[in-house]
């Protein structure tokens, strides 16, 4: 079992998932830590959600924060090393259908280019199919008016997020949040952090959701441990993390 062969466990939260980023934070610390991520019901119960039930002193604790995008981490390390390796890990990328705008985008009418310079004529029928009014004038892409793309705090939807790509405009930073921690020197629990925003809010721009996978990669690429896997078993999904890991189906 996990919980008896790691003396810790942080609980931590992923922000905007990003399977390959996670997958190098994954064989960076494969000596000293085991990532655990899948169905939070299936990990409460895993874990217990009472001290009548829990699987060691104080999980149950730990389990009552078992809620939107997290996940654990059983290690050999110190609270700090956790900590840091944890948090350095940080990356901006496109945003997402689902996800919220960081920022105004606003485009002015006439000759289009994005960082690399003017933007290539075939992609102008692309650009109409994504809802912005263009033409090609003589080979040059052109806006026919202005148009702001997305507004701060909007919800994007797929021809946003395209265009914000188009445009190499990055809103979304995969980072982790250590929210909580266990030892079992003493069963002693200590809170880190506490969850931002909403946690029914937060799937949106992962690759990954609670259980599922919730994009175009498979949510294995970011679990050492199938929980699905686990719901066979009605004790403890910590006793089936001692099965070979599940095969990553991509879809």
């Amino acid at each position: 079992m996990l919980s008896y062969r790691y003396p810790s466990v942080c609980l931590f939260r992923y922000h905007n998932m990003r399977n390959e980023l996670f997958k190098d934070l994954r064989e960076e610390l494969k000596d000293s830590c085991r990532f655990v991520m899948g169905s939070n019901k299936v990990l409460q119960v895993a874990l217990g959600k009472t001290p009548a039930d829990e699987l060691r002193t104080n999980l149950s604790l730990l389990s009552a924060k078992l809620t939107g995008q997290v996940g654990l981490c059983f290690t050999n390390s110190s609270k700090d090393e956790v900590i840091k390796a944890l948090t350095t890990v940080e990356e901006e990328d496109f945003a997402r259908a689902g996800s919220t705008a960081s920022h105004d985008f606003k485009l002015s009418s006439g000759p289009l280019s994005n960082t690399a310079g003017p933007l290539p004529h075939t992609l102008e029928p692309q650009l109409r199919k994504y809802g912005l009014p263009t033409k090609l004038n003589k080979g040059v892409v052109e806006l026919l008016a202005d148009h702001v793309v997305c507004r701060e705090g909007q919800v994007l939807d797929p021809n946003q997020a395209a265009l914000l790509r188009v445009f190499n405009i990055k809103m979304a930073t995969f980072r982790i949040t250590p929210l909580a921690w266990w030892s079992s020197e003493g069963d002693v629990f200590e809170e880190l952090a506490e969850y931002e925003g909403n946690p029914e809010d937060d799937a949106s721009g992962d690759d990954m959701s609670d259980g599922d996978a919730a994009d175009d990669n498979a949510a294995d690429d970011a679990a050492d441990y199938n929980a699905a896997d686990a719901a066979a078993d009605g004790n403890a999904a910590d006793d089936a993390a001692d099965e070979p890991e599940a095969d990553a189906q991509a879809s």
